[in-house]
């Protein structure tokens, strides 16, 4: 019988401002000053680190595929595809007020294995652009929105 190899992964656990635990299959890593921002549907149990970008407006991603996409999270208010074709490939992660796990959006991020909130509630009015972000799963279907105040 062959030998088959397993993946294991580690789970880290991470407490935030809010007294709440939330697990992450990433490697742990020392993380301090996050705090919950918003919450939504997760579209994979994956995590996702990186520099957050408003998308409003094509020319918004014409700006962001200028500057290079590789490994930003961007939040849209539409759960269309069509404007994020030519930078998704190169996303960290997608944060969408709107949609559900059966939108178009949701469908195509995981097929790139994206991770993706959606119909996110943002509990925080305060400018998020080009700040760091985690999207991180819960232990249910939701996921987190968390800003670094690191920034």
């Amino acid at each position: 019988m062959p030998y088959a190899a397993t993946r294991v992964h580690v789970t880290c656990w991470v407490i935030c401002r809010q007294s709440f635990m939330i697990p992450s299959t990433k490697p742990c890593s020392h993380v301090s000053g996050l705090r919950r921002i918003g919450k939504g549907r997760i579209t994979l149990r994956l995590s996702a680190e990186g520099e957050l970008r408003i998308i409003k407006s094509i020319q918004d991603v014409i700006r962001l595929w200028k500057e290079g996409a590789d490994g930003k999270i961007v939040m849209v208010e539409d759960a269309g595809i069509t404007t994020l074709g030519p930078i998704l490939p190169k996303l960290a992660g997608v944060v969408c007020t709107s949609g559900a796990l059966g939108s178009h959006l949701a469908i195509v991020t995981r097929e790139f294995s994206i991770p993706a909130l959606m119909g996110t509630k943002m509990e925080t009015t305060e400018d998020l652009n080009q700040r760091k972000v985690i999207i991180q799963p819960s232990d249910g279907p939701d996921g987190f929105l968390l800003l670094s105040d690191d920034n």
